[in-house]
């Protein structure tokens, strides 16, 4: 996508309101046309030349109206210029977030967190400054229409000498275009690191304190600073070179005029009322050669930030970032919106259904069977079997992942993954849920071939924790709900089911204590179970744990997978872990080796057959003693 059709597409997002600014910001610039006739006549009145009647102090009480009226105007278009310009922001950052979140977790952005922020911060305000400037361009490109017939009328010489600025203002902007696109590049790069470093440094307080590390990670966050800094003076004096180019030809123009009027008032040919028209017009004339430098000096850098949230979208088309979507910027639309949502896809699955009832009288119709296993997928059926076939992921940089993976999961089971470290026990969970790019391998929920993992293998259908769980500087309570309503004693069940409730109750806050940026006011133990309570919380179809008890003693552990087993009955659980604890209650244990499954089986019987499990088995046992 061009930057050009990257403009069209944001003006069209809401034309009706985009026309709207346009024409309320077309009249306060065409305002000044009437005052500077009326100044005309003032000045020509003082040498008896007015053509009106009005005598001076009438004109001065037009000229008092006209401003007063177009204070007016600004304000109405401060208005529609607000209710389009951060539409258009919104939009933009919006569609982007919703990418991200569609993107398999482990690679939703392809920069720090930090480098994040200024894509969707400084990019998007680019992108919207350079549509919102196009109004104004429109609006004074009116205004020097006009202005320019009516001076020309006047005098065709010197209207020339008043616009001929503006041929020197748009060779100096398309000449500096290359360089000032090259710095501005350069500056928001320069910007990325240093807020991704700050990002960095905050998340890793502790690791630098125990490395001992503070003075080196000063010194280099000083040395971005220090390159940002030289970007940004580099970008500033470029644009502070045009500003300098539009305002000087300005007021060499303004010199031009001078010398030309005072011969030609000499001369009889140019009166008093008409030096002050080219005086009064030439303001704003001001304005317009400069706002049309700056027009092309931001659709110039809106081409650079369309090239930086390209790159945030991995691949995907430019065209993600302008989707028409609804903002719910009024209270209700949301709910309604949803609401049609869910009609709409009631009506669907009612027409799905129609159409399975109608191919059962037909036998063999498998599209009719296709079908009607799309709805059980929609509808969210019960876990009865899992079927994983061939599953094979790759990472990109070191080729290294799981191959071949296959493994099937009854309803009510506990299965373990184990394996040396690096063995792709990780890449595995992770492939699964979708939380990777899809590779190779199908995935069969009760027989039916999940299409998307990603999108599928969420509540209440799957809940997931991490190996090192994610937690927000929130209380607890809402770091375990996440948003979800607390239901009943749903809360309490987790926060039993993952050992936690003697904990809650040492918290100076309880449920309500706020735990610090990352979690930092819990132990690892406690963070762990946090992550476990969040999960249980949902009561899915499927539990993943990816090594959540690495951080818990012996005995809390026991207490945790006791309690698990209790949920046996109702849930699913597939857990990674190399703990005893967790292995001796397994139902079924797969070993992982080298990204391949090695061996399978009870602890028992891989204790007879698996060097592997026995190196893991004993090995646990060791570092337990």
């Amino acid at each position: 996508m061009t930057t050009f059709q990257y403009l069209w597409r944001f003006i069209m997002y809401r034309p009706g309101r985009y026309f709207i600014n346009a024409i309320a910001w077309t009249i306060i610039y065409l305002a000044p046309i009437v005052p500077g006739l009326i100044t005309k006549q003032f000045f020509d009145s003082l040498t008896g030349n007015s053509m009106l009647g009005y005598g001076v102090w009438g004109l001065i009480a037009l000229l008092i109206a006209a401003a007063l009226g177009r204070i007016c105007l600004i304000i109405i278009g401060f208005i529609t210029d607000v209710h389009f310009r951060f539409r258009m922001g919104m939009l933009l950052r919006r569609n982007l977030l919703e990418h991200v979140l569609k993107q398999p977790g482990a690679q939703a952005i392809p920069v720090s967190p930090g480098e994040a922020i200024s894509h969707f911060r400084d990019d998007v305000d680019q992108s919207e400054e350079a549509v919102s400037w196009s109004v104004d361009v429109f609006g004074l490109t009116c205004f020097a229409i006009v202005s320019g017939y009516i001076l020309i009328r006047i005098d065709a010489q010197m209207t020339m000498l008043v616009f001929l600025p503006i041929v020197l203002v748009i060779t100096a902007a398309q000449l500096a275009t290359v360089r000032l696109q090259k710095y501005r590049a350069a500056s928001r790069e320069a910007t990325s690191k240093v807020t991704g470093e700050i990002s960095e440094m905050f998340g890793n307080v502790q690791a630098i304190q125990v490395a001992g590390a503070e003075d080196r990670v000063i010194e280099r966050f000083r040395s971005f600073g220090d390159n940002r800094r030289k970007a940004m003076l580099k970008d500033r004096l470029m644009t502070e070179l045009l500003d300098s180019v539009f305002s000087n030809s300005v007021n060499l123009g303004t010199g031009l005029i001078l010398l030309l009027a005072g011969t030609k008032m000499r001369a009889g040919t140019f009166t008093v009322g008409d030096f002050a028209l080219f005086v009064y017009y030439l303001t704003f004339v001001t304005q317009f050669i400069t706002n049309v430098g700056k027009f092309i000096t931001y659709f110039k850098q809106m081409s650079v930030s369309l090239e930086r949230l390209t790159f945030l979208l991995q691949g995907a088309s430019a065209k993600v970032l302008t989707m028409v979507n609804s903002l719910h910027l009024k209270p209700g639309r949301a709910e309604k919106s949803e609401d049609r949502g869910r009609k709409s896809e009631d009506a669907a699955l009612g027409d799905k259904r129609g159409v399975r009832q109608g191919e059962r009288e037909t036998p063999g119709a498998a599209s009719g069977e296709k079908q009607s296993e799309n709805v059980k997928l929609e509808s969210g059926a019960e876990l009865q079997r899992l079927d994983v076939k061939g599953l094979s992921y790759a990472y990109a940089d070191t080729g290294r992942g799981i191959s071949d993976i296959h493994f099937s999961l009854r309803r009510g089971s506990f299965t373990v993954v184990t394996g040396a470290i690096g063995s792709g026990k990780t890449t595995l969970v992770r492939s699964l849920l979708g939380l990777l790019p899809k590779g190779k391998g199908t995935i069969a929920w009760n027989g039916v071939p999940v299409e998307d993992p990603g999108t599928f293998f969420t509540p209440p259908r799957s809940a997931y924790t991490a190996q090192v769980p994610r937690l927000y500087s929130d209380t607890l309570r809402n770091n375990i709900l996440l948003g979800q309503a607390e239901q009943n004693d749903s809360l309490q069940q987790a926060l039993h089911a993952a050992v936690l409730e003697y904990d809650v109750a040492q918290l100076p806050g309880g449920l309500d204590t706020v735990i610090g940026p990352r979690g930092v006011k819990l132990s690892g133990g406690q963070a762990q179970r946090t992550a476990a309570a969040r999960m249980l919380v949902r009561d899915a179809e499927l539990y993943v744990f990816d090594d959540l008890s690495s951080a818990l003693d012996v005995e809390t552990e026991q207490k945790l997978w006791e309690r698990m087993f209790q949920r046996r009955s109702d849930a699913t659980c597939l857990v990674v872990s190399h703990r005893k604890t967790a292995l001796t209650r397994a139902d079924h244990i797969i070993v992982m080796k080298e990204g391949r499954i090695e061996a399978e089986g009870t602890s028992e019987e891989l204790l007879q057959r698996s060097s592997t499990f026995r190196e893991l088995w004993y090995g646990d046992e060791r570092q337990s003693e």
